[in-house]
Formats: C-alpha cells, sequence, structure tokens
C-alpha cells in the first residue's frame, strides 16, 4: 500500500474535546473522526487496527470450541420486556418505534437475542455445552460520552455468551474463557490486571474484570502486595480493623461555628478527617425508608456496596431533610430527629476520640467512642478500599492502581433463561432452564487503551501484533522508479513472511515524512534514500528504543524479527 492511495490524515494539534492521550493521538494520527457525540468514522489506519484485534479475538475464540454468529444490532422491545430489562436498564438505551408503532431499541448487549435464538434451536442436552460469539457493533446511550473510543455511545464488541446443563460445565467454559482472555491480551502487548468484579446490570453472581494498566484509567484497582488479591474498587472486600480501645472521657457537645464540611470541622477542632464520623442520609427506593450511611471522614461510600446492603438508593436533598426536620451539614447518628436504620462503616470502630454531627446547628460531639456512643447500629463494609488498607485475604497491604476495564466474565447463572423460559431436555426427561457464562471484550476500547499505555511526547507506541502497518517504507525520493521498485520488491518480500508494510511515497520532506511516522507509531521505519544511493544499504529505525542500523535490503527481514521478538 502506498500513502499516496491511501487515506491518512495527519494534524499538528490536538482537537479542542480531547481530553486523554488516546483521543488525541488517535485524531492527530489520523485513525478516527468524529461525526457526532460519541460516535466516530474509522479512517483506514485505525480500521486495520481493529481489524487485528477481531483477528486476534476470533482466533482464540475459536480455539475454545467458540462458533461465531451475527446478531441484529436492532432489537424488538418485546425481547427486553420479556427478561424484565426494558423497565429497568436507565436512559442509556435507545429505544425508538418504526413506523407501525412497534418499539424497538439498539442493542447494548444481546443476552436477550441469543437466549431467544437458543431456545428456538437448541431442545437437548445432547447439544450443550455451547458457545457463540459475534464482534458486532453496540450502543449505549451514555449521559456524557467522551475520551473517543474509550467510552463512545457507538462502539464494537465482542460478546460470547454460554450455554450448559450443569455448573461443572459452566465453569469449565468460565476457566476456559478466561484463559483465551489473557491469550488475547497477551498477543495485543498489554499490561493488565484480572479482577474480581460486581456484575452490574448484566447480572448474575461470579464476574471478572480485565484491566489494562494506565495512569489515566477510569477504574480505581485495589491490589495486594503480598498475595495475588485484585478487584476493582467497587468489589474489593476490605479487611476488619482492629477496634478502638474504650474511651474513659464522656462525648461531649462542642460549639463549631459555621463549621459543615469535613475538612472545616478538622481544622477548626485540630483533628485528623479520619477521627470524623461522616455521616449521609439515604431513602431506600422501593420503601422510602430512611437510613444514615457513617463512615470516616477521609473515606467515601461506596454506592456498589451500599446497594448490595440495601438496595437501590438515593441520598436525601436538602429539601427533603427540611420537611423531615434534618439539620444538613450537622447531621450524626445520635438523636436523630426521624427514625432510621443505622449502617456504620466497620473501619468506624477504630476510631478514636472521634467527631461526628450532633444534629444541632453549628453544634459537633466530640471525644466520641464509636462502640460507646453511636445508638443501635449494623457494622457493614460500605467504603472504598484505600492504599495501606490490609488485605482481607493474607493482612499485607493493599495498593490502589488504576485501569481501563477492557474485558469482563461473568456466571450469569439462570438469570436470563429463567426470566425468558428457556429450558431444554435432560437426560433424565426433566426441563432445567439453560445456565448461562457471558463474555465481553470492548474492541476499540481495547485499542484505546493499548495506545494509553503506549505512547511518548512524539505519538503513539504501538505494539507489533495490532499496529496498522508494522513497516512504514520512507522513500526519500520518490521521483526515483529504482527507489520505489526497490521500496516494493522489500514490501513484497516482507509481506510473504507475515510482515505488513506501508509505502512513503509523498514529496514531502523527510521531517514531514519522519513526524508522521513517529506520530503513527509504526513499529519499524525503514529509509532507501541517502545511504541506499551511496552503498546500497538500508537504514532501519526501531520506533520503541530509538535504535537504528543499516542493512542490505536482503537483510532487512532479519533484523525486524530480531526486533519483533524483543519486543
Amino acid at each position: 500500500m502506498k500513502w499516496s492511495q491511501t487515506l491518512i490524515p495527519t494534524l499538528k494539534e490536538s482537537p479542542s474535546d480531547a481530553e486523554i492521550a488516546s483521543h488525541q493521538l488517535m485524531v492527530r494520527a489520523g485513525l478516527i473522526r468524529k461525526v457526532a457525540s460519541g460516535v466516530y468514522t474509522l479512517l483506514p489506519l485505525g480500521l486495520r487496527v481493529i481489524r487485528k484485534v477481531e483477528a486476534i479475538i476470533r482466533e482464540e475464540m475459536e480455539k475454545i470450541g467458540a462458533v461465531e454468529v451475527s446478531m441484529p444490532m436492532v432489537i424488538p422491545a418485546s425481547l427486553w420486556q420479556e427478561s424484565g430489562r426494558w423497565e429497568h436498564y436507565g436512559p442509556e438505551l435507545l429505544r425508538f418505534s418504526d413506523r407501525h408503532d412497534n418499539p424497538f431499541c439498539m442493542g447494548p448487549t444481546h443476552e436477550e437475542v441469543v437466549v431467544d435464538l437458543i431456545k428456538q434451536t437448541v431442545k437437548s442436552y445432547r447439544q450443550l455445552p455451547l458457545t457463540v460469539f459475534q464482534i458486532q457493533t453496540k450502543f449505549r446511550d451514555e449521559i456524557r460520552p467522551r475520551f473517543g473510543l474509550m467510552r463512545a455511545r457507538e462502539f464494537s464488541m465482542k460478546d460470547a455468551y454460554s450455554f450448559h446443563e450443569t455448573e461443572a460445565s459452566l465453569d469449565e467454559t468460565y476457566q476456559a474463557m478466561y484463559r483465551a482472555y489473557c491469550a488475547i491480551f497477551d498477543r495485543c502487548g498489554l499490561a493488565y490486571r484480572v479482577v474480581t468484579a460486581d456484575s452490574g446490570s448484566i447480572g448474575g453472581d461470579v464476574s471478572a474484570e480485565f484491566s489494562v494498566l494506565a495512569d489515566t484509567g477510569e477504574d480505581a484497582l485495589v491490589v495486594c502486595t503480598q498475595c495475588d488479591y485484585a478487584a476493582n474498587q467497587e468489589a474489593a472486600i476490605s479487611a476488619p480493623p482492629l477496634p478502638s480501645s474504650a474511651l474513659d472521657e464522656p462525648m461531649q457537645l462542642a460549639h463549631t461555628p459555621s463549621r459543615q464540611s469535613i475538612d472545616d470541622v478538622a481544622q477548626f477542632l485540630e483533628c485528623s478527617s479520619h477521627q470524623m464520623i461522616k455521616t449521609m442520609v439515604v431513602i431506600q427506593l422501593e420503601t422510602q425508608a430512611i437510613f444514615l450511611a457513617c463512615c470516616p471522614g477521609n473515606r467515601e461510600i461506596n454506592p456498589i456496596k451500599l446497594t448490595k446492603e440495601i438496595g437501590p438508593h438515593e441520598w436525601m436533598t436538602p429539601e427533603m431533610a427540611r420537611q423531615h426536620g434534618i439539620v444538613m451539614g450537622y447531621v450524626g447518628p445520635a438523636h436523630f430527629p426521624v427514625n432510621a436504620t443505622i449502617l456504620v462503616d466497620q473501619h468506624v470502630l477504630s476510631i478514636q476520640s472521634g467527631v461526628m454531627g450532633s444534629n444541632q446547628v453549628d453544634h459537633h460531639y466530640i471525644s466520641v467512642n464509636p462502640q460507646r456512643d453511636l445508638p443501635a447500629h449494623r457494622v457493614v463494609d460500605i467504603t472504598s478500599s484505600l492504599t495501606g488498607d490490609p488485605c482481607h485475604q493474607c493482612h499485607g497491604q493493599y495498593r490502589v492502581i488504576r485501569g481501563i476495564e477492557t474485558g469482563h466474565i461473568f456466571k450469569l447463572g439462570t438469570t436470563y433463561s429463567n426470566a425468558m423460559a428457556a429450558s431444554f431436555a435432560d437426560s433424565s426427561g426433566n426441563t432445567p432452564f439453560y445456565i448461562m457464562g457471558c463474555y465481553g471484550i470492548g474492541v476499540g476500547r481495547t485499542v484505546a487503551a493499548a495506545i494509553e499505555q503506549h505512547h511518548d511526547a512524539k505519538g503513539i507506541l504501538w505494539p507489533p501484533s495490532i499496529a496498522p502497518y508494522m513497516l512504514n517504507i520512507v522513500v526519500s525520493q520518490p521521483s526515483q522508479s529504482d527507489l520505489i521498485t526497490l521500496a516494493h520488491q522489500v514490501s513484497e518480500e516482507l509481506m510473504a513472511n507475515g510482515i505488513d508494510s506501508i509505502i512513503d511515497d509523498r514529496s514531502d520532506s523527510m521531517g514531514i515524512k519522519f513526524k508522521d511516522a513517529e506520530l503513527i507509531g509504526f513499529p519499524f521505519t525503514a529509509v532507501i534514500g541517502k545511504s541506499y544511493l551511496e552503498s546500497g544499504m538500508i537504514e532501519l529505525k526501531y520506533r520503541k528504543t530509538g535504535e537504528t542500523r543499516h542493512c542490505l535490503p536482503s537483510a532487512v527481514l532479519v533484523h525486524l524479527k530480531e526486533w519483533q521478538s524483543s519486543w
């Protein structure tokens, strides 16, 4: 392929709405262009990267016996109503009607469609286990799409679904998929961690995330520095701390004029934020029951953990508080003015000489001993783990790092097959529901994560396996036919040995060509120019290390294979 025959619109400056490196570099390197908020056109180089990731995924899926299907992007509402998700999925589900007023949605995921397919076509245990997968466009109407392909509304995803007669069979496929995902991300040249995760809106009770490590990652990952425990911060289990020793000094009321925030009160009373007992007022949505969620002032309530304790909920608004006679800014569990269930995060029990709201304006309680002074309460784990917390498995120390979720595997059980009455005939003549697994990889997100992990000040540093082209052949004087002929000869030989290349035959200066090559991030560049004209040697450049070598045209393959193996 020649540059003159394709579309590579590189830019010197980043677009104003690009906040992170992957978004900036994908636009500047001519991989994508924005069509609308969260919707992008893939340009030739971007599409080549996507196709290479897809090829790796297909190979690893086929190795474990998964078969490929293609399900529709437009899904009738009736299937989602059958599973019960039509009402509960939320505004991310793009709903619309056809000309006959039949309701549909744009598929953000395909559990309903695949269950309906299997229900119609798989009738006997003899056809199980079965795993199907697709690589297809999804649409989720994100409230705030951002970061380019990292959080787009329209995106490419590999989703797979497995169907089983027994839990043991599901576990076998789940482990096979786990290994396949490791192989996929290894082959893509990515550093990642597999972490315990919350299943979210997909459902099921066991799931794991594959997170590519990057400082710009949206996900906080909790990892132990001494054992192999790792979890998304939403799902990380905190070890209970040692309880505080008893205080002889009684709890007292202190005047804290116009101090409401944790930091302001702590500064005024000359104590640490850890000594503050932060109390949030929560409304349980189904029953409208009031809960108080208490935690140390240096920690945050984890909404996922809180939901597991009390179900769907919302924070009490100032207007609701006024109606109940609650003094916002001074809320505390002691002498709370209305009936409420008190949830005390386990870390509160380690507080000595604590401070908490008194439910009176301009006043806080001091010298609080949580075990002595908190009214009847329930001790729970409802805060996010922090660096330095003890590991719940080995009591080593946790460390919080950042990651980008690129893959997620779930054990769904019978969540969807039960809801949609999808059953089969087993060997005993009974008709149990299928036991299911679900497995997803964000293809575009994997590409963006690779850039977040592999870039420098000059541009992208593609792993060779997913680079748009592994080799960029720069011809210094494209008007000389013998140089162009040699470039084609080198390209054809390398192509026969599994190395794809593009020939930069533009009439631009060598400075522009080199800057574009570094921006796009081709792993290797071959320069056919002055050195060849003078000594018959081709100049090779290794983008990752900056190393330069000179060799005969016949030796290019040897050098590239050596570099490729050392990447």
